[in-house]
């Protein structure tokens, strides 16, 4: 990679002038102040321009700022410098060379005796020296025929069975040729176990055999005995390029390759719009919720036609600044710069190193997911995530740092009427709720091929008592019209606050749209909890239609004949010990009970949400944490950090345990939630807080001593947090932000899991585009052949015009 000096703004240039470093001389002097050597600490982006993707390998290289060391691409270095005057950049230009790659290629190629006399090869394979005392742990592992993924990571190629205990990880790029993290490898670090089997290579004559303790392939004597132990009897099978195969049982068709269309031919793709994203280690969640955003034209015009504008004013350190990264983003995934088909230098690579299909590169979303990740401990780990669960943070994201009077994510943002009737009295409560997905849960009562699953389960559970190949997966049927009516059937409330009867009493709530967003969102509730509070997930195909009606499900509001229940507030009767120990707790999160969280946290639910669940109930335990996180994780906020401003230090005469309230008079949120998960309307806690200067013992008692102070629903309060203007919404602004219409919509993308939990497997999206569906599977873009619609988590829908 060749570096040269770059200097900026000499006098008489036009625009910027840049001289190599050895011919600077003097006229670098008056500049040398300015140049910083790196110190512990400092963040050196040498690979990546803060405003595009440029890298070294771009045709007009990088240039890293020598005082900021924010580094940028030929379009954008001369903003940097007019907008901070530094003028002594490195340039990083990487140059690649044709004849260079061929050598390379070479040298590094197998030995051509492999192929032509496997007999000579094999004779001058070592028998290693584990193979006669290998340990094999009796840990019940057994191997399937085929659907192998990479424990660690989500890669399904190059994997490699650990002969001891039956781990399936991958290989690193030096084995066979094909890429890998060099998970196995790490395994062995860790446990010492030394032999591992090449999946895909296993046949009656043998297999790939590697010896991590004595680095080199060796021949396993035993291996037929080896593989024996976990369910693989070699002298039935093949190697294959998917997997293994028994020549007498059909393969299981898994949901991984359904989803990812796997035994067909997919044509890449490339230009505007088909550009797929870098995988960072199980970010797949984070791209595919991208990619489907940016599919729609609000969130285009709101960052990527506004990038002159975000870019010019955004602040000195544009890596820091979300809008600047969401535009950043956005014109990577749209501008088509970084999807181009293979040129000359890389179609000889790909030959060279037998990957005969064009290779896709993609953009890394590093800086983008550093920073919408910050401070948050679960998007921020590389552990797969629940991309429902991001879809919310950034709306929230959006929502906190708007661009003016446009905030893209209004698209979503709907209201749910939700009716509640009192058994006792039959009267009713009518209340309204922001929301920006429709949650529809699995009618798994209403499959249409019960027979079919019984007879599937019994045979399932007998192949594996007699380590025999799984049968062909069969999966529940669920009609769409039964998810879509249980959406709308009554839910038993048993602990509704009937205030006609100033006691708890048992309800029936019912949710209707009180409007109709957009885009709408559809989640398929496919995760639950077992009666052992094990997280698991539904296999189930539902028919989702390309065009939904749901205008039968607005709301109606209050009903000739219908008496509503008084809106009085529930009585909070919180005994003396509970009671100090809630207001002690509530002033250092330190203290919260690690083991309540960590209930929580196996039970699926996100770590922050766990946090707060136990630290808002004050350490009173797992099982009433849990009812705050029920009434709580629709939330859009639900799994964001646990933030308590101001806590710990001696506060001032009046001032709350949470800091005094901020010039804006508006209390802190957590405080307001504590109120509100009381019972309250949120308008009574901000009112109470304002009055109290957010001091919660006292706004509990200025509740109670004010029963006159009645719900103001023209009253409703909503901070927007601008990063780039410091914008604070009107106090009382006119309503909700909602955009109604008709509820016609038509499917234009949908995202899939593949795998038993949130917590584990892989993502993919699918976007209609230009009349045909294309499969965004991390930097992998190409022409859908068989779009799985039926095998959806989340669906995004567009309104159709009335």
């Amino acid at each position: 990679m060749q570096r040269r000096g770059a200097l900026f703004g000499m006098p008489g240039g036009s625009g910027s002038r840049k001289m190599a470093a050895g011919d600077i001389g003097e006229l670098l002097v008056p500049h040398m102040p300015t140049i910083r050597v790196p110190r512990s600490g400092d963040r050196v982006y040498k690979n990546e321009c803060a405003f595009s993707y440029d890298s070294p390998n771009s045709e007009g290289g990088l240039y890293v700022c020598m005082n900021t060391f924010l580094a940028f691409g030929r379009e954008h270095v001369e903003r940097h410098f007019r907008k901070t005057g530094q003028s002594v950049y490195m340039h990083l230009k990487r140059h690649v060379r044709e004849v260079t790659i061929a050598c390379d290629a070479v040298l590094s190629s197998k030995s051509p005796y492999r192929k032509q006399d496997p007999d000579t090869w094999e004779n001058e394979l070592p028998v290693s020296k584990y193979a006669n005392n290998l340990t094999q742990l009796d840990n019940g592992v057994r191997i399937p025929p085929s659907g192998w993924k990479c424990a660690r990571c989500d890669l399904r190629e190059n994997l490699w069975l650990n002969l001891t205990d039956g781990s399936v990880l991958c290989g690193k790029w030096f084995f066979d040729s094909s890429g890998g993290n060099g998970h196995a490898l790490e395994h062995y670090r860790d446990t010492g176990y030394p032999l591992a089997v090449k999946l895909g290579t296993i046949t009656p004559d043998g297999a790939d055999v590697y010896s991590f303790q004595e680095e080199e392939a060796v021949l396993d004597p035993h291996l037929a005995k080896h593989l024996a132990h976990f369910g693989i009897d070699m002298l039935h099978m093949h190697g294959t390029e998917n997997g293994l195969q028994d020549n007498d049982i059909k393969p299981r068709v898994s949901e991984w390759e359904v989803i990812q269309e796997t035994g067909t031919k997919l044509k890449p793709m490339y230009g505007p719009g088909y550009t797929g994203l870098k995988n960072l280690g199980n970010s797949c969640y984070l791209s595919s919720v991208m990619q489907a955003i940016f599919s729609i034209p609000e969130f285009q015009r709101a960052y990527v036609g506004n990038l002159p504008r975000i870019f010019d004013y955004s602040p000195l350190d544009p890596t820091q600044d979300f809008n600047t990264q969401m535009t950043k983003l956005g014109h990577g995934l749209l501008s088509g710069q970084y999807s181009k088909p293979p040129v000359k230098s890389e179609l000889i690579e790909q030959v060279m190193k037998e990957e005969h299909k064009p290779q896709q590169n993609g953009i890394s979303p590093r800086m983008f997911k550093a920073f919408v990740s910050k401070s948050h401990p679960e998007f921020s780990s590389n552990r797969q995530q629940d991309a429902q669960e991001f879809f919310l943070h950034l709306v929230n994201l959006v929502e906190r740092n708007r661009i003016g009077s446009e905030n893209p994510s209004d698209v979503f943002r709907f209201l749910v009427e939700e009716r509640i009737q009192c058994c006792q009295t039959r009267k009713v409560r009518y209340t309204e709720r922001v929301d920006y997905l429709m949650q529809l849960p699995v009618a798994m009562e209403a499959a249409t091929n019960k027979d079919e699953l019984i007879a599937y389960e019994l045979t399932r559970r007998e192949a594996e008592s007699n380590r025999r190949p799984l049968p062909e997966l069969v999966r529940a049927k669920i009609p769409f019209s039964a998810c879509l009516q249980a959406f709308s059937e009554p839910e038993n409330v048993d602990d509704f606050w009937s205030s006609a009867l100033q006691a708890k009493s048992a309800g029936v709530k019912t949710s209707r749209f009180a409007s109709f967003p957009e885009y709408l969102v559809v989640q398929i509730k496919k995760f639950t909890f077992g009666l052992d509070w094990v997280p698991k997930k539904f296999d189930v195909s539902i028919d989702m239609p390309d065009l939904l009606d749901i205008n039968h499900l607005r709301a109606r509001g209050l009903q000739p004949g219908e008496e509503e229940l008084p809106d009085i507030s529930p009585p909070i009767v919180i005994p003396d010990d509970s009671k100090d120990r809630l207001m002690t707790q509530l002033i250092d999160p330190s203290d919260i009970d690690e083991s309540s969280v960590m209930q929580l946290a196996e039970m699926g639910f996100p770590l922050e949400a766990c946090r707060k669940a136990v630290y808002f109930t004050g350490n009173m335990g797992a099982e009433v944490a849990f009812n705050w996180i029920v009434v709580h994780m629709e939330e859009p906020d639900f799994a964001e950090p646990l933030t308590m401003p101001g806590y710990g230090g001696a506060a001032s005469a009046g001032a709350s345990v949470f800091g005094a309230t901020g010039l804006d008079n508006q209390p802190p949120e957590e405080t307001v939630a504590i109120i509100t998960s009381m019972g309250f309307h949120r308008n009574q806690a901000i009112q109470a807080l304002r009055a109290t200067n957010s001091n919660l013992e006292r706004a509990l008692d200025w509740i109670f001593s004010h029963p006159e102070f009645e719900e103001d629903s023209d009253f409703v309060i909503e901070m927007e947090n601008n990063a780039n203007a410091n914008i604070v919404s009107e106090a009382k602004p006119e309503g909700p932000r909602v955009k109604d219409g008709s509820g016609m919509y038509e499917l234009f993308a949908f995202i899939s899991h593949m795998g038993t939990s949130t917590m584990s497997g892989h993502y993919v999206c699918h976007i209609k585009k230009e009349g045909r569906w294309v499969i965004y599977n991390d930097h992998k873009v190409c022409a859908s052949e068989r779009p799985p619609k039926d095998l959806g988590y989340m669906y995004f829908y567009r309104r159709i015009p009335s």
